[in-house]
Formats: C-alpha cells, structure tokens, sequence
C-alpha cells in the first residue's frame, strides 16, 4: 500500500525534523532539499526513507547539528574541506560551491572532503555545477558493505559516481550511479515488501550467489557491477576503489572498512585512520576548453544522435542518462510522491520522537 504526498508538505515535515536535531534554519533548508531530491528523481532508497537513520546517528553523537564547515588546506584550484562531523546533506553542497567558485577562477575546482557524513545521492551536487556552464563531478565513499573480487571480505561502500555535463536546447546529461549491481537501499525495498533480490546482487557469508534480501545481515556482502568475474566484477570493484581513494585517502577521512557505518546501531570500526566519511566535487568551466555555446550545441547533438538509436526488442527507445529521472521529477513535483505505508510508519515515530505533528494521508 502506498501514499501520496505533495513534495512541499515532505519538505516542510523534513525541514521540522533537522530543525529539531537543531540545525539552523539554512542548514536545514539545504538538508531537506538535499535529501529530497532523491525522492523526486525516483532514488526512493536515498530519500526520506532514510530520514529516520540520520536521526538514530544524532542521537548517536556522530552527527553535529551546528558544525563549523571550513577548508583546511587549499590551492587556486584544490582544497580539503572538513565538515566538522556535520551532515553530509549540508557538507557536500558547500564543498561544490567552493569547488564552483574555484573553477571561476582558475578553469577548474577540485575538493575533496573530510569529517562528513552520508549525503543523500551524488547527482545532487554534480548538477549544481552544470547550472553554471561547468562539467560537475561528486562522488563519496560508503561503509563496507562491498566484497571485492573473490574476496569473502567486505572492504568497500557502494560508493557512487555522478557527472553532470550541460547542454544547450537538449537537459543536461546527468550520470549517477553506485559502483555495485544495486545499491544497499534497493535490499531495503525488497526488505520491506518482502521480496527476493535477483542473483547477481548479493553473496552470502561463504562468497555464494543468493537471493536473500537480508544476506548483509546474515554476514553476506553487496557485489560489485559486474556481480562476478565472469561478468566482469574486477571493473566494479576498480570504481569503487578509485572513488574509495579519491573520496577518503585523498582528504584524510576513513576509507575501506573504516569507513563509519550509516546504521548508528553498528559498532564504528576500531583503529580508524582518518575522521568520518569522505567525499570528493570537481567543476570544470566549460570555456577552459572551448566556448560554451559551440560545446553545448555539439552537446546536443550527441544527446540527439544517442536518442534516436535503432532500439533493440527489450524497449521501445533508448535513453540518455538523466532521462528517466528527469521525467519522474517532473511526474511527482507535480503529482507528488509516493510513500510505502511502511516509511510512514517510520516517518510518523520520528515525528513522534521529534515532538512533531503526525503525517496523516
């Protein structure tokens, strides 16, 4: 069963809820858009179902409501942010917006980030920098929850990669993705309607294919894309290990199986190398390398030419990357969203926690 809300009454109750935690009101503001995006491009894993995960970590202590967000080390076009264990929902944003200004300056911006927290989806942030004419980059590392390649052991997060590049009359073409077959809060889904995943998702604890939907908890690990070496995992297992080293050794902040884990319930690694979860933002100012109107007009006919590809029986037309998240956005800001009776649920206990009015249908 499911329900439908409007995205501003969403917005307003997640707003109410970081407010509470105490964050200021424009930190809550740039949380609860940033969290709900994902909702509305259809990334329901990473939306307000998760809302009630970062309450559990502010009560745990590893989240800082008020933090002091600043950079500790920088160049014309790098630098290293420390979020000072603030949300990764209002961390990442401002991280970009640095890397952003950089570009303005010197063709491009480079920032990788220390001491943050989880930040919701990474197509979130490139596309900020596509809005002004830039190639944006974001990426972040994740808690091991990944078996590398013939490996039992899990030492790396689902650590997704986003590019966002402009166009001109065409949308912007917008890649985001995790570099494993799915993602830990697509288990989530079958979790709560009760389902199977399909083979090539998860291994249980002895390295076998299986499709247990609580494989993680039963000591399994998430597959990275590709799901085996036959099927070309090693290549999953390389993204997430370049975004693991750009995200976390490159800023100082904890990588592999050090990484702080999302559900405050699990113990935190011991002996951890750097401070909290790390990501990292790049912006390329487009007329670094040609004008923008002659790239954005070769943009679109890329984007055009990809469109129009004979396409095979198994769908009526082939996508560009941003399409169907561009169209469901569109779809529930004006339809609303949909809400599993389940969320609510726990939607409603964070309300309850919070001291804040129940959602009702």
């Amino acid at each position: 069963m499911e329900i439908v809300l409007p995205y501003s009454r969403l917005f307003e109750m997640t707003r109410a809820v970081f407010l509470a935690m105490g964050c200021s009101p424009a930190h809550a503001d740039t949380a609860a858009a940033s969290l709900l995006i994902a909702d509305l491009r259809g990334v329901d894993s990473h939306g307000v179902a998760r809302l009630s995960g970062y309450v559990r970590l502010w009560e745990a202590g590893r989240i800082n409501p008020q933090p002091n967000i600043r950079l500790i080390h920088e160049t014309p076009s790098t630098g290293v942010v420390d979020g000072d264990s603030g949300l990764g929902l209002v961390v990442a944003p401002m991280a970009m917006k640095i890397a952003i200004e950089k570009a303005r300056s010197v063709g491009s911006g480079w920032i990788s980030v220390q001491n943050s927290n989880h930040f919701g989806i990474a197509g979130t942030y490139a596309m900020m920098a596509s809005r002004e004419d830039m190639i944006g980059m974001a990426m972040t590392n994740a808690s091991a929850i990944v078996a590398p390649t013939f490996s039992k052991e899990k030492l790396l997060g689902t650590n997704p990669i986003a590019v966002a590049v402009p166009a001109g009359e065409e949308p912007d073409f917008v890649a985001d993705f995790a570099t494993t077959t799915a993602a830990n809060g697509k288990l989530e889904i079958c979790q709560r309607l009760g389902k199977d995943v399909p083979s090539g998702w998860v291994q249980d604890a002895e390295g076998h294919d299986t499709n247990d939907a609580h494989a993680l908890k039963n000591g399994g690990a998430l597959l990275p894309l590709g799901s085996d070496r036959e099927r070309s995992s090693h290549k999953g297992y390389m993204l997430g290990s370049i975004v693991d080293i750009f995200s976390g050794v490159l800023s100082g902040a904890n990588f592999g199986p050090w990484v702080p884990p999302f559900p405050a319930y699990i113990p935190m690694p011991e002996n951890q190398p750097g401070k909290g979860i790390g990501h990292f933002m790049g912006a390329m100012r487009i007329d670094g390398f040609r004008k923008a109107e002659d790239f954005k007009k070769d943009m679109d006919m890329w984007i055009r030419r990809f469109r129009s590809a004979k396409p095979s029986s198994a769908s009526p037309s082939v996508i560009v990357p941003g399409d169907p998240e561009r169209a469901m956005e569109k779809e529930r800001m004006e339809n609303g969203i949909p809400l599993l009776e389940s969320v609510l649920d726990d939607l409603n206990q964070v309300n309850l926690k919070m001291g804040l009015d129940k959602i009702s249908a």
